[in-house]
């Protein structure tokens, strides 16, 4: 078994030409034409337990590897393996894998499940005290009929600090519009085998009993990344309005993990990073405030198709921005933070990283409660910005719960995070109706539409007044709810 060290990045096919034949780094030390299979049950059972297992065959070479994922990672991958030199393209399961174990009597069900084809390039860089192995994959993953192209560079590890990968990484964004990388190939194979995502919601995050803050913040910062990442390329590719709202939702996520996780932080890096959210945020909010108008406006008329004409400017300003140099050096920037940054060694902050995810949790989620306690009461009289205040506090403390909410795994206590994130879900969605009749009469006058003939139909929704009785009610209902961490 052994442990790898990579920073994935993407280009497109153009730019990965370009590479192939500069002389950056001089002529690479080898070109070889590598076939890979990936194996699986019929019910995927590898993939559910975070386990990948291949053979690929380089020349008259065949090589079995099986790679178990430690966390979803954000371009960063430390992931545990296992290879072996094998005869055939029949897998090799014993116990010296975790194969066995994880499948007991289905091991005998594994079999082909989709295929990888690429041309490697490798070139080996030296770097101050590190040596790096550097490799561009261009091909392709297939199951059945459907095909995912491969263009993409790894970077990988081979001696010296982490730091080091992102070093290279610079040296090659200077030069291509790279991006970071969180698909690994065998995940774009498992795509092909399900229905086309049109959006990537947030996944599980799953923290260990024994996790410290820090790990918390690792695994919460990451993930966020990821799904940012994963809902970009989607966007890159056409205005898909679930995307972009999934994009924006991972980025607020982000910068309330870093307020969250603040007692952790050190460092002057935390208010720019914070600020850059903000920024793409806004930008992102701009295009999803026009789809969440248009969504309401009747087809056909003249309001409907102003509004298209407004949203079709918003997701072009989007387009831009995203292919900006600023957004691809963004995430970058902010998964070497996370991997090397100071916040990890920071002396002032060392015992608040040290401390148990879970009593981090239990703090950080009893002062959340008690803050929304305090400033939602007398719901229903508090003006609009201080019902917004409320808003965002139960959004923060829902955030709070879905990232350290993996700790507490009894089933009581399991029963309990729904029903208490289930409360918290219905107070959001009465004060987002608030905040949506607020938002408005903003939007359409920034986009000049306010004194449109069909304007009003627009701001016609339920009562102000009911909407602000059912806030109250699901305000009341989530404080009789009994808390899963205490």
């Amino acid at each position: 078994m052994s442990q790898e060290v990579e920073l994935k990045l993407v280009l497109d096919v153009a730019a990965a030409d370009v590479f192939a034949e500069s002389d950056l780094f001089g002529a690479p030390a080898s070109m070889r034409q590598m076939q890979a299979v990936y194996f699986d049950t019929p019910d995927l059972a590898l993939s559910q337990g975070g386990v990948s297992l291949r053979i690929r065959q380089s020349g008259d070479t065949r090589t079995q590897t099986i790679k178990v994922a430690d966390a979803k990672a954000a371009g960063l991958f430390a992931r545990s393996e296992w290879e072996i030199e094998v005869a055939g393209m029949t897998p090799v399961v014993d116990d010296r894998t975790p194969i066995s174990a994880l499948l007991c009597n289905e091991a005998g069900t594994i079999a082909p499940i989709f295929t990888v084809a690429v041309e490697r390039l490798t070139w080996m860089i030296a770097s101050g005290e590190a040596s790096i192995e550097l490799v561009l994959d261009r091909g392709h993953v297939a199951a059945g009929d459907r095909q995912s192209p491969i263009c993409e560079l790894e970077l990988e590890l081979k001696q010296g600090e982490p730091a080091a990968l992102f070093v290279l990484a610079r040296t090659l964004a200077a030069q291509f519009p790279v991006r970071l990388g969180v698909v690994t190939k065998s995940e774009r194979g498992y795509d092909l085998l399900r229905p086309v995502s049109r959006a990537f919601k947030a996944e599980r995050i799953a923290l260990s009993r024994d996790a410290s803050a820090a790990n918390a913040f690792e695994a919460v910062a990451g993930s966020c990344i990821r799904q940012y990442r994963l809902n970009e390329t989607i966007l890159l590719d056409q205005a898909n309005a679930e995307a972009l709202h999934q994009a924006r939702v991972s980025l607020r996520r982000l910068r309330s993990a870093f307020s969250i996780f603040n007692p952790l932080l050190d460092g002057d890096e935390v208010p720019h990073f914070q600020s850059e959210l903000r920024w793409l945020g806004s930008v992102l909010g701009d295009a999803r405030d026009l789809d969440v108008l248009l969504a309401k406006a009747k087809p056909g008329g003249s309001l409907f198709e102003r509004l298209s004409q407004a949203r079709d400017a918003a997701y072009a300003a989007v387009d831009t921005v995203l292919g900006s140099d600023r957004v691809r050096a963004l995430m970058l920037d902010l998964t070497e933070w996370l991997a090397c940054g100071t916040w990890r060694t920071a002396p002032s902050t060392r015992d608040a990283r040290d401390a148990s995810a879970r009593q981090f949790a239990v703090e950080t989620l009893h002062a959340l409660r008690r803050r929304i306690r305090k400033r939602g009461r007398s719901l229903a009289t508090l003006a609009d910005e201080e019902r917004h205040e409320v808003r965002k506090t139960a959004k923060r403390l829902r955030y709070g719960a879905e990232f350290l909410g993996s700790v507490f795994s009894s089933k009581k206590r399991s029963r309990r995070y729904g029903k208490f994130v289930g409360s918290l879900e219905t107070l959001q969605d009465e004060l987002g109706a608030l905040n949506d009749m607020a938002t408005a009469p903003v939007v359409l006058d920034r986009v000049g539409l306010r004194d449109d003939p069909g304007a009003k139909g627009l701001l016609a929704h339920r009562k102000k007044s009911k909407i602000i009785d059912a806030a109250a009610e699901a305000y009341d209902d989530l404080l009789d709810r009994k808390t899963f961490w205490g």
